[in-house]
């Protein structure tokens, strides 16, 4: 379970996403464990005990460094974006390559199953939205997130607007990554989610509802989501995607 400790700063958009989400306040600091905190930035990830905070922030950071220096190239081919495809993002987390890909210009839709993760996500796209920088507003109009069970989402929606070109998957993986600071955040965020979604339901209601590819977002050499080969792969230096067929393909 999950709380939010409220300071004297936070915002009235906090609170108002700490409702929405029905998540509980607590009165005082927690002594263990991972926590949300609501202040003057927004709503933040932090870990009792220690000073690091995980904040949403598509305005700065390695956010802006992926939109401004490049970074997006890979995941780009990956979904064939010159294909202008319909792209929905099953596995949101804190939204990261759900805005890479609408900075590329597509149209995104984000699933997130859990909803304190969801509350994190709201809050960085509403102040994404409101961002003085045009093409940060722009990109964050793109997204639309959706909260809930993933596997249930995904074929309701499809019945509802049709099929996606391309479902996006980047699953949470053990392995430990060389940044001391992404180590951190992970950590958090594995405190926070918990267990990992089950591999082979996801990757097989992707694959029933995506009528041109499912990626799958993997470390380079970690092993393939619930041991299934994929049909190809695109790889970097540290990542790759790897490339699932739909079991029910559309031919244009």
């Amino acid at each position: 379970m999950i709380y939010v400790y409220l300071s004297e700063t936070a915002t009235d958009t906090a609170r108002e996403l700490i409702s929405r989400f029905h998540l509980l306040v607590c009165g005082r600091l927690p002594d263990q464990g991972e926590y949300l905190l609501a202040d003057s930035d927004g709503l933040s990830l932090c870990r009792a005990g220690e000073k690091g905070k995980v904040r949403v922030d598509f305005a700065g950071g390695a956010a802006q460094y992926r939109r401004t220096k490049g970074g997006g190239e890979l995941i780009g081919k990956a979904v064939n974006h010159t294909a202008h495809p319909i792209v929905w993002d099953g596995t949101g987390g804190l939204g990261r390559d759900a805005f890479v890909l609408a900075s590329l210009g597509l149209q995104v839709n984000v699933f997130e199953q859990n909803p304190a993760v969801a509350c994190l996500l709201s809050d960085g796209l509403l102040r994404a939205l409101q961002s003085a920088d045009e093409e940060v507003a722009l990109t964050a109009a793109r997204i639309t997130l959706h909260v809930g069970d993933t596997c249930a989402l995904l074929p309701r929606l499809a019945n509802e607007r049709g099929r996606p070109d391309v479902v996006y998957l980047d699953p949470m993986y053990p392995e430990s990554r060389k940044s001391a600071a992404v180590k951190k955040e992970m950590a958090y965020f594995h405190g926070l989610v918990g267990e990992a979604q089950n591999e082979a339901e996801l990757l097989d209601a992707a694959r029933r509802v995506a009528k041109k590819r499912v990626v799958v977002k993997r470390p380079r050499l970690g092993e393939f989501l619930n041991g299934e080969k994929p049909a190809y792969q695109y790889t970097g230096k540290s990542t790759r995607f790897d490339v699932y067929l739909p079991f029910e393909p559309v031919t244009d």
